[in-house]
């Protein structure tokens, strides 16, 4: 990391390789700082510093209107619910005013690199069906954007948004292991209809953020 600022992106073909299943340790490690089993980290472990994180949809493009609007704010509820429920030493809260994770419902497909002076942490990347970046100083995340592109179909909604509200936290990097297609939100070739947390999802969470 060359600044001590910068924006970090969770990208999708940000992936570890693995086959099987993991114990919880080589799990959490692959989701949290690129280490693949039994392998080193590739990147440091990121963390928020406060107890409570803000998240909400900031902008809207016109082709989000109507029904896909209406999925897309209901699926941040669900994430918002479902994250809250596991028991992590962080609590999300919903805000629609500068909230420390930003939402953008853009109009960008699948491959284009995106223009946007307000997402500034999402500007210039290549769009995948979403994307998620962080603002980093040293270990510690200061903010985060995820952009939604217009490629997604309606029924992908709540599965992407869990998937990348869960990478904003911090678990950015994501898993190819067919044993987990249908058992972790950060599953790499997963189809996208998983919509709930995986059991090891949720213990890599609240082992990134302990109760306090």
């Amino acid at each position: 990391m060359l600044l001590a600022c910068a924006a970090l992106p969770a990208l999708a073909q940000d992936f570890v390789e693995s086959e099987g299943a993991l114990d919880d340790m080589a799990f959490y490690r692959l989701v949290a700082c690129g280490a693949s089993p039994d392998g080193i980290c590739a990147k440091p472990f990121y963390h928020w510093d406060q107890d409570v994180i803000t998240v909400g949809i900031v902008e809207r493009a016109p082709s989000f209107l109507g029904g896909k609007l209406k999925r897309a704010e209901a699926s941040v509820v669900r994430a918002v619910q479902r994250l809250n429920k596991i028991g992590m030493g962080v609590r999300l809260v919903e805000a629609a005013q500068t909230p420390d994770i930003k939402i953008y419902l853009l109009d960008a497909a699948r491959g284009d690199r995106i223009a946007a002076e307000t997402a500034t942490l999402l500007d210039g990347l290549i769009m995948a069906n979403a994307i998620t970046a962080l603002d980093i100083d040293g270990n510690t995340i200061k903010g985060a954007s995820i952009g939604f592109s217009t490629t997604m179909t309606i029924r992908q909604y709540e599965s992407v948004m869990l998937e990348e509200i869960t990478q904003a936290l911090g678990l950015i990097t994501d898993i190819r292991n067919p044993y987990y297609l249908s058992r972790s939100i950060l599953s790499q070739d997963a189809d996208n209809s998983l919509k709930t947390l995986g059991a090891q999802d949720k213990m890599a969470l609240v082992r990134h953020y302990p109760p306090q």
